[in-house]
């Protein structure tokens, strides 16, 4: 690559120290008498004392814990220091003489351990010394406890997953559905605020397996190994410039104990069935991760499709019935490995290999009018496959300096081989095969990325950050169409449809510069800018493409205010970049539906958005409360679009074009409400806003400027209670109204869930039954289009009415270990495949969690 990047501004951010956080959490250090300087040096000596200190709940470290050694007869304090990350301390130099040590941490008890003496040249070694959470603190966790649930920063919303008791068995779609902001629709689409165009980042990682439908990629991700949800609203400029709605960043579990084990987690239901088993070993510096999960889902689908076109002066309608049955196969399975290389030091690696098979057979009968006389009757069997396998290597170096200074460098390679075939069969009258249809599509997709990373702190409150990234990204379209005579197996090339081929190279270069401040008034500050250059290279069979390079540079700016100690106010900026996916760019005509065709656009250019935030968050006695507003503008907008076909009567083409703008603005409220102390009751309302402005055709083929606009209401409503002896009690709702796209509306939607768990008597294990829209027998989704060239309505039954058992066991012992200090990739930088405007298109996003 040959743009060197040049960063002239400094600019950045860290996070507000929270007055309590809750056990388990990470912790800056506490300044204390202790920890501070000390009132009365003790007169030196050889001796030495050392320790850990440990949360007695949570077996885990209690990081910076303030230790004090006090004179015992004097009662003043003579030395101390701080723990540090793994909960270890170390005082040396000490004098003989008898002492007592006082270990204190805010949310804890103090610790006191009396009549220590201590020798000439002693090595006293304490072990391991547990502090218990506090009377006090665990009255004020009732208070604002929810951040145990939600956790606000400056720029994002930390969702705990791991009480969500009816996503038990299921994947990271059905843990999305209860996080606030985000809407997923009956067919795993996510979206954000009412914009789909948003990355998901899964555990620092980026991967290709996103590359083709953000949908099928959650189905990848067991719900069980969900740990939180990041939503991202305002990233800041250590992210890649894309996403023009937000991030989403999925942490999943992991280990950091010593030991073996071996997690099974199975579910079985009417609608899919799932397997997982996730293996540990750790010693010492050395940590091996084996982990697998498989999930296989059967459902029928029904829908029927009716469109009206004007072609040549005269009115072609189409009546459409389909009846399908879709079977799908979706795992991963992943290797992992990290070594302490010294004190300062680790490097990790990573291997993960998924796959994703979806079939489909659907028949479709077809009736075709020429002004309301019935011109031809067609029935034909589609089998598509949707079938897929990606591979994801990640070697990652971390070394830290001091607290808050480090540098890191990661490397990733990714690949994705992703095919779209389907066969057709036109049937006669008694169902003989009258002729054969295929279209074979092979896509792959390949990156390799390498970054550097380094932070240090100027001063106690400031930060400085900065870093670089470099994305080679080559993708790859092969497509053909064949033809057969009769039931023959015999194929050969349609001349209608010749073969194509699409080369696609893209070359990512980028830089980011950040500075955090935070006051004593309360204030932090987080601001930065980033520049990426984007350099493109594309060709088909016929000819090259001609897709200029370009550079764009991003501020962000995050800005968080506490008022108190319980409430605080954020503002952000952003602007954002949203280049086009895989299934946008793909030129292949998928005919699989005649009536119905879709095909991408390889000329497509980047979208711009420009976001701006305002939010609240407080905690008023027993009930936390979120409430946000935000505006967002798109320039260039890519957008789907539909125009009559001008070789297939009464068909339509759906594709992708810049084709004008879009504005969202809105508001989100969302609570948690402690009604007990075991019972707990959650929800939210999300107001969106949208206007949409784009290129349409007239009844004569000619463009003209159309818009479209309306108000998206949608909530949801969570409520769970823990029962005595292990068991446990969640419902779940949700709704959402009427979506707006350029060209017409489509309907809202309903969902509910209710599951009930019983912890096994050793701790070990769980059972389950969770339940979902158990009272209907599916959902009626329809999408209306009007514009001058056509009508279009079509219906869509999705029946996902389930009941499902699961079971999760615990093999092996583990004990405590500190947590290992990672930095991976990840790319958030290719928009997604989906459809429509607004919150109907698919998101397509790449990657996961740690900001790079």
């Amino acid at each position: 690559m040959k743009h060197f990047i040049t960063i002239l501004a400094l600019l950045g951010s860290t996070h507000l120290v929270q007055a309590q956080i809750p056990a388990g959490q990470s912790r800056p250090p506490q300044k204390t008498e202790a920890s501070a300087v000390l009132a009365a040096p003790v007169a030196k000596g050889n001796a030495k004392i050392t320790g850990y200190v440990i949360d007695s709940a949570a077996t885990q470290a209690v990081e910076f814990a303030n230790i004090a050694l006090f004179n015992k007869a004097t009662n003043k304090i003579v030395d101390g220091t701080v723990a540090d990350e793994k909960g270890k301390f170390v005082m040396k130099g000490l004098a003989a003489g008898n002492y007592k040590i006082q270990i204190s941490f805010v949310g804890f008890s103090n610790k006191t351990i009396d009549n220590i003496t201590l020798k000439k040249g002693d090595d006293l070694d304490l072990g391991v010394v547990k502090l218990s959470s506090s009377t006090k603190m665990l009255a004020e966790v009732t208070v604002t406890g929810e951040k145990s649930l939600i956790e606000e920063k400056v720029d994002r919303l930390v969702f705990n997953a791991e009480k969500d008791l009816t996503s038990k068995g299921g994947d990271a779609s059905d843990v999305l559905k209860k996080v606030p902001m985000l809407t997923v629709d009956l067919d795993g689409n996510v979206s954000l605020r009412g914009s789909s165009n948003i990355r998901v980042l899964i555990n620092n990682k980026p991967s290709t397996i996103v590359a083709s439908s953000v949908a099928d990629a959650l189905k990848q991700i067991p719900a069980d190994m969900i740990k939180t949800v990041e939503v991202i609203t305002s990233p800041s400029a250590k992210y890649d410039a894309e996403g023009s709605g937000g991030i989403i960043n999925i942490i999943t579990k992991k280990t950091t104990l010593e030991g073996l084990t071996l997690n099974v987690d199975s579910g079985a239901g009417n609608r899919a069935s799932n397997l997982g088993l996730n293996g540990n070993y750790r010693k010492g510096k050395m940590g091996f991760s084996l982990s697998g999960f498989g999930r296989a889902f059967y459902n029928p689908s029904s829908g029927t499709l009716t469109q009206s076109t004007i072609q040549n002066g005269a009115s072609i309608k189409t009546n459409q019935t389909t009846d399908a049955f879709d079977n799908g196969l979706f795992g991963q399975y992943t290797l992992g490995f990290d070594y302490d290389i010294a004190k300062n030091q680790s490097l990790s690696a990573s291997a993960r290999f998924g796959v994703r098979n979806l079939t489909r057979d659907q028949t479709q009968i077809t009736s075709l009018f020429k002004d309301d006389v019935l011109q031809s009757l067609a029935n034909r069997d589609v089998v598509s496959k949707d079938l897929s396998n990606s591979m994801d290597f990640n070697i990652d170096y971390v070394r830290t300096f001091k607290p808050q200074q480090e540098w890191s460098i990661s490397t990733q390679y990714s690949q994705n081989n992703l095919t779209n075939n389907f066969t057709s069969d036109l049937l006669g009258t008694a169902s003989d095969i009258l002729s054969r249809q295929k279209n074979l599509n092979l896509n792959t997709n390949k990156e390799f990325t390498i970054q550097t990373d380094y932070q240090t702190p100027i001063t106690k409150n400031q930060l400085l950050e900065f870093g670089g990234k470099g994305i080679f990204r080559q993708v790859n379209s092969n497509f053909q169409y064949l033809t057969a005579a009769g039931n023959s197996e015999i194929f050969s090339n349609d001349a209608n449809r010749p073969s194509g081929l699409l080369n696609y190279s893209q070359n990512v270069a980028a830089g980011y510069v950040s500075y955090t401040l935070t006051t004593a008034n309360k204030y932090t500050f987080k601001l930065g800018t980033r520049y990426e250059y984007t350099s493109i290279k594309a060709n088909s069979l016929e000819n090259t493409i001609s897709i200029p390079d370009y550079s764009n540079l991003v501020p962000s700016i995050n800005v968080s205010k506490s008022l108190g100690e319980l409430t605080t106010l954020k503002a952000a900026y952003n602007r954002r970049i949203q280049r086009p996916g895989l299934q946008q760019l793909n030129p292949n005509f998928n005919t699989a539906n005649p009536q119905d065709i879709r095909v991408g656009n390889p000329n497509l250019s980047p979208e711009l958005t420009d976001n701006f935030e305002l939010g609240l968050s407080t905690n008023i006695k027993k009930t936390y409360l979120n409430i946000s507003a935000f505006a967002r503008q798109t320039d260039n907008a890519i957008s789907q679009i539909r125009v009559v076909s001008d070789t297939l009567s009464g068909a339509l083409v759906t594709t992708f074009q810049n084709i004008g703008k879009q504005q969202n603005y809105g508001a989100n409220i969302f609570a948690n409400v402690f009604l007990t102390s075991k019972w707990t009751l959650n929800g939210g309302i999300d107001l969106v806003h949208t206007y949409l402005e784009g290129q349409a055709q007239d009844i004569n083929g000619l463009s003209y400027t159309t818009n479209n606009s309306g108000l998206v209401v949608s909530g949801r409503l969570m409520t769970q209670i823990q029962l005595g002896s292990g068991w446990g009690v969640q419902g779940f709702g949700f709704f959402r109204g009427k979506q707006v796209q350029l060209q017409g509306t489509q309907t809202g939607f309903q969902m509910y869930s209710l599951g009930v768990k019983k912890d096994l008597n050793n701790k070990k294990g769980s059972i389950g039954l969770a339940a979902e829209n158990f009272l209907t027998n599916g959902f009626l989704m329809e999408t209306n289009l009007n514009t001058a060239q056509f009508q279009q309505t079509s219906q869509n039954k999705i029946y996902n009415s389930s009941i499902k058992v699961t079971f999760s066991y615990k093999i092996g012992k583990m004990s405590f270990a500190a947590p290992k200090k990672t930095r991976s990739v990840n790319n958030d930088d290719v928009k997604g495949d989906g459809g429509g405007d607004s919150g109907t298109q698919q998101a397509t996003p790449a990657g996961g969690g740690r900001p790079k």
